[in-house]
């Protein structure tokens, strides 16, 4: 079986992204956030016939410091842009249909190389651009 996921971490190893192309696969649910991780990323499988249980979820107060973002790519071709904290770019990846990424933490950036619509999930609540997001200048992209 082709590998599920592709992890991008920086020069120490700490885990920045998760990515799953759209022609990865899996037999059964398998997600491959780290449990602790405040947003949890995988894949939900199930053989035909499955049921699952009428359900809810509880309501759990959670303090929440990192806020990850899944982009989820509808068409189109988007390029992420990953960096060290030194500012240096580390790697990029390409997403193309159905494609997904969590950018779990660390400086990066969105390219659009074709024309996109992308859904888009992250905690909230959203404040504002000032409150929520740090932006980085850069001598070189």
């Amino acid at each position: 079986m082709k590998q599920a996921i592709q992890i991008i971490t920086d020069k120490n190893g700490k885990r920045l992204a998760e990515v799953i192309l759209s022609d990865q696969k899996v037999e059964k649910t398998t997600f491959f956030s780290n449990p602790d991780s405040a947003f949890q990323f995988g894949f939900v499988a199930h053989k035909k016939g499955y049921e699952e249980d009428a359900h809810y979820h509880k309501k759990i107060e959670k303090k929440i410091s990192d806020v990850s973002q899944v982009l989820f790519v509808q068409k189109g071709i988007v390029a992420v842009d990953f960096y060290n904290d030194d500012k240096t770019k580390l790697t990029e990846v390409h997403l193309k249909k159905g494609d997904a990424i969590n950018i779990i933490t660390g400086i990066h950036r969105i390219r659009v190389l074709d024309d996109c619509q992308c859904l888009t999930v992250k905690q909230g609540p959203y404040i504002s651009d000032d409150m929520d997001k740090v932006n980085v200048s850069f001598i070189n992209k």
